[in-house]
């Protein structure tokens, strides 16, 4: 299958606020088992604010996820806004100028942003954050790339280890955030941040390869 080209920045864009939107109460109801219960609120009122700065432009890929990032920085509360908006600038910083994304590009994409969340926070796989599913997504895809993997088949990878990951945050105690102090108490429930985060990440593989 071909490349994603890059002039379609709305379609990935409106992807994704519709993939959250419909995910508010969803993500809500998992954080309120742990947390203060605003995830799903707060993602849609940053991604509502995407769709309406969008407005009716056409914009590059990188375009695109530049507005998505400063709009989430700037606007959602709490720990989230500074997250995802590192997520997205820096995949749109690796996206500038380019004018498709093939398999290589994409990873590179998904390196950057994988970076970006490490040097702000410093979680890591097994802490019951969205780094449980960032991180495992991000290396399945290189694996996949490395053996010669379409676009498109290490996307499904992507995806594939980011559910996984995201499962897994059932069987962990939170170390990093409010769920932290819960201890024990945490242990049962999916953790809200993997779970947008696999939501975007299957996003990504939907319509990236449509």
């Amino acid at each position: 299958m071909a490349n994603f080209p890059n002039s379609q920045g709305r379609k990935v864009v409106l992807a994704q606020v519709q993939t959250i939107l419909d995910n508010k109460a969803y993500l809500s109801d998992i954080d309120g088992k742990i947390g203060d219960g605003d995830h799903g609120i707060n993602m849609a009122k940053g991604f509502n604010l995407i769709k309406d700065r969008l407005g009716d432009k056409e914009v590059s890929l990188s375009e695109g996820l530049g507005l998505m990032g400063k709009t989430l920085m700037t606007e959602i509360g709490g720990s989230m806004g500074p997250i995802y908006g590192t997520f997205f600038i820096q995949m749109s910083l690796k996206s500038k100028d380019k004018p498709e994304t093939d398999a290589r590009l994409f990873g590179e994409m998904l390196k950057a942003a994988r970076d970006g969340l490490e040097d702000l926070g410093g979680a890591k796989v097994g802490d019951k954050t969205l780094m449980d599913a960032v991180i495992p997504a991000q290396e399945s895809y290189e694996q996949a790339v490395d053996a010669g993997a379409s676009l498109q088949d290490a996307l499904k990878k992507m995806a594939a280890a980011a559910e996984k990951g995201r499962d897994s945050t059932v069987d962990l105690v939170a170390k990093i955030g409010r769920s932290a102090r819960l201890g024990e108490r945490s242990r049962g429930v999916l953790d809200a941040g993997a779970t947008s985060a696999t939501l975007i990440l299957q996003t990504f593989a939907k319509v990236l390869s449509e």
